[in-house]
This record gives structure tokens, C-alpha cells and sequence, in this order.
């Protein structure tokens, strides 16, 4: 009968924190798997990165295709799906990993490291799931160019808005830039582009509260008059707003959460959780300061920690051999 086939260490989670962790990984000779939905992750979605020391300016997609380079080169396997459930099978002393596309068979492996990210948050207004796809967008490096010569609205006023609004810039013929409170509250360098920029109008103080259209978006509904108008008329709208952690698997675990639902873990990236790790925007570490190289910086520990691991369980095993 075939050995059943154990990984040292799957690795969930397709982001910066996942691929860093694979290639030092890798670096360390641990036979792992990675499994992932998004390859590269919400890196992907950055139209612009210009703080990832080593590179001047690129877009996130750029990054992760190096990263996802990088790991090649080391023959890392990735497999493109997604893990709907974990099995904790002390008895064998592994964990049985079930994905979207492989509900019959499982992966199994000695340790885990869970770097799912975040998703992002949405509005919870009228219209928004409706005109999903119609006209309602995510992310603006994937949609931006569908809206040349169009005047949309992006809700939010952290980073991701501001650069949001920045590229859609470069297609729309006026973008309006609509946020709940009375100052943004961006990185001060893309808060000052906003400023220069004479396509983008910010309304403060202000929420959209329904989406309205036909087949497509056509107007917005706003909680106070702008312009002397309720009702605001563009044809797109772009939420980025934030994003909650995707910490589903790590609940069902029974793996530490912080009162946002953050993983928690140690300065090893240990989870309370025997052989389970995690690394970047799911974790508590970096809650308020989400960065791909926070992530990455992770991924590197929660690797180096798996080997550490590896090593103390393997000179165990080697003192409880008996010999004839």
C-alpha cells in the first residue's frame, strides 16, 4: 500500500505573507504546499506601491508576479483553490485540508500556516449587492478602465481610496470622492495628490445611503444634500472602505481571535493552537498599519518558526527509536 502522503507544512493563503513564507520555506528544505484563491492576493488590487523597499515604483500586481517568480524558481507548488475546511486530526497528529475543487480527497500536513488576508468591507446599502459587476467595483485596478470619459464615486478616505481616485483619474473625466468624515485620513503623501488633482472633488462629511439605476449604476442617494441635490448621478461607484479578516477557518479551529477578529499570535507568529501559525493581515500584530512589508516580514518568521519546529520534532522522534 502507498505511504499516505503528509506535507511538512501547507500553507493557506496566496498573498505576500503566503509566497514569503513558501520561499523561506524553501530555503529551509520544508516540503510544503500552498493553497490560495487569489494568487498575490489584495496586493494585487494596489495600483501603485512606491514604500516596498528595493523597488522605486510598481504596481502591486508587478510585485506579486515577481514574488510568485521568485517561488518558482524554488519549484513550489501552488495550487489555485479554496480551503472550505480544516480537520484537526490529533490522533494521527496532522490536518486534513478539504478546497472547493478537492471535496473528495484531502491535503494533509504536520504544520499550518494561515495568511488568508482580509476581505474587503462593503457598504450594506441599498443597491450596492444589485448592481454588483453593473457599475458597483472593488477594486479599481481591475475595473478603472471600464469607466473612460465617465464620472464615478469612490467611497472612503484611508489609502486605498485616495489611490483609488488617483488612478481612476486617468479614465474618468471627474471623480468624486465621498467620505464620512471631516478630514481623509490617507498616508499625507497621497492625500496631497488628491488635493492637486482637479479631477477629483472630495465631499465630507457626507454617505451614500442607496444606489440607484437601470441596467447599470445611474445615481447615487446621499444622507445630505451636495449641490442642493439628494440624489448624485454617476456611473460607477468604487467601495473601499476597509476590509475584515477572513479568520472563518481560524474560528472553526478554535484558534485566539482579538475582539476584531484578528488572529492572535506570538512574536513567532504561534497561534495558541499546537503547529498552527499565521502570518500578515489576518493577524493582530499589525491590526492598524497594514503593509505588504509587515506581511512579508511574517511569512519569513512564521517559516522560520515551522522549521524550528520541524527540527525539535525530528530529534524526538530520533531519542524514542528502539533498537533490537
Amino acid at each position: 500500500m502507498e505511504k499516505e502522503k503528509v506535507y511538512d507544512l501547507i500553507i493557506i493563503g496566496t498573498g505576500p505573507a503566503g509566497l514569503s513564507a513558501s520561499l523561506y520555506s524553501s530555503r529551509f528544505l520544508v516540503k510544503h504546499l500552498v493553497i490560495g484563491g487569489i494568487i498575490g492576493g489584495t496586493m494585487n488590487k494596489a495600483h501603485k506601491v512606491e514604500n516596498y523597499p528595493g523597488f522605486e515604483s510598481l504596481s502591486g500586481m508587478e510585485l506579486a508576479d515577481k514574488m510568485i517568480e521568485q517561488n518558482k524558481k524554488y519549484g513550489t507548488k501552488i495550487i489555485n483553490d479554496q480551503v472550505v475546511k480544516i480537520n484537526n486530526n490529533k490522533e494521527k497528529e496532522y490536518f486534513e485540508i478539504f478546497t472547493q475543487q478537492n471535496k473528495e480527497s484531502t491535503y494533509k500536513s504536520r504544520f499550518l500556516i494561515l495568511a488568508t488576508g482580509m476581505e474587503h468591507r462593503s457598504l450594506g446599502i441599498k443597491g450596492e449587492k444589485e448592481f454588483m459587476g453593473k457599475g458597483v467595483s472593488y477594486c479599481s485596478t481591475c475595473d478603472a478602465a471600464f469607466f473612460k470619459d465617465k464620472e464615478v464615486a469612490v467611497v472612503g478616505g484611508g489609502n486605498a481610496a485616495t489611490m483609488s481616485s488617483l488612478l481612476l483619474t486617468r479614465y474618468a473625466k471627474k471623480v468624486y470622492l465621498i467620505y464620512r468624515g471631516p478630514k481623509l485620513k490617507g498616508e499625507p503623501t497621497w492625500n496631497k495628490r488628491v488635493a492637486e488633482n482637479k479631477k477629483i472633488e472630495v465631499i465630507y462629511n457626507t454617505n451614500i445611503t442607496e444606489i440607484k439605476g437601470g441596467a447599470t449604476v445611474e445615481k447615487v442617494k446621499l444622507d445630505k444634500p451636495y449641490q442642493k441635490k439628494d440624489f448624485f448621478e454617476v456611473q460607477g461607484v468604487f467601495i473601499e472602505i476597509g476590509y475584515t479578516p477572513s479568520s472563518a477557518i481560524a474560528k472553526h479551529l478554535g484558534i485566539a481571535l482579538n475582539k476584531r477578529d484578528f488572529i492572535k499570535v506570538d512574536k513567532e507568529q504561534r497561534t495558541n493552537v499546537k503547529n498552527i501559525l499565521a502570518a500578515g493581515d489576518i493577524t493582530d500584530k499589525t491590526a492598524d498599519f497594514k503593509q505588504i512589508v509587515n506581511s512579508v516580514a511574517e511569512g519569513a518568521m512564521a517559516a522560520k518558526t515551522v522549521f524550528n519546529e520541524k527540527v525539535k520534532q525530528e530529534a524526538r522522534e530520533k531519542r524514542t527509536i528502539k533498537y533490537d
